[in-house]
């Protein structure tokens, strides 16, 4: 049985990782079969998750995950190299061996299963380990900034831009590329470049700067 916390947590990674199809309704009175408990419990899941961007509320007619949207994807995408950008700087600047001991841990792992990936027919049980892994580099990046608020902020939005490309990122046609970006950032910060830094994170996400990543 689900306790609140577990809810609230398994919810948000269904809302980023395909869990739930882009537009669908999100029924509080299916859902608190599927976890056993209370509607009301689901509900209030799903404001504080609403207050993430996830998930849309609207009075009259409940709640529905965001739909896709090629405007909204470079919106964060702009975000994410200005938050990350500065963010790795701080962490740079701040962090010392032990940080970079913690991001090279965080790519050694996203590297390996990139890798997998890139030699494999079919990635699909793979998918949600490099969600995960993903997000911990890029996560790793920016720990040792200083500001709460700044990774407060960048959780937010790689959250809602994970789950507008949760369909898109699964046909993996960027991996070759994701491997050797992720290896230029990591090269970059340890060697403590930043202006190269700044470089790489945006040329990493540059291709989601066009409003054509959506196009499956």
């Amino acid at each position: 049985m689900f306790n609140e916390k577990d809810i609230y947590l398994n919810l948000q990674d269904r809302l980023v990782t395909a869990g739930f199809e882009h537009g669908a309704k999100l029924r509080a009175e299916v859902l608190s079969r599927e976890y056993n408990c209370s509607a009301s419990t689901i509900r209030e899941a799903l404001f504080r998750l609403s207050t993430l961007g996830l998930v849309k509320f609207q009075e009259q007619r409940g709640f529905r995950v965001p739909e896709r949207s090629p405007e909204k994807v470079m919106e964060l995408t702009h975000m994410r190299v200005l938050l990350e950008g500065e963010g790795t700087v701080l962490s740079i600047h701040k962090g010392g061996v032990a940080w970079e001991a913690r991001l090279t841990a965080a790519h050694h792992q996203l590297s390996h299963i990139e890798k997998r990936i890139h030699t494999t027919d079919d990635p699909t049980d793979l998918v949600p380990i490099w969600f995960n892994a993903e997000r911990e580099f890029h996560q790793t990046l920016i720990s040792a900034c200083g500001s709460e608020t700044l990774k407060e902020l960048h959780a937010r939005v790689y959250a809602q831009f994970r789950q507008q490309l949760m369909v898109a990122d699964r046909q993996f046609d960027f991996i070759s590329d994701n491997i050797q970006h992720h290896a230029e950032i990591l090269a970059a910060a340890v060697s403590g470049d930043k202006g190269l830094t700044r470089q790489n994170i945006h040329d990493h996400l540059a291709r989601h700067l066009t409003g054509n990543t959506l196009q499956v």
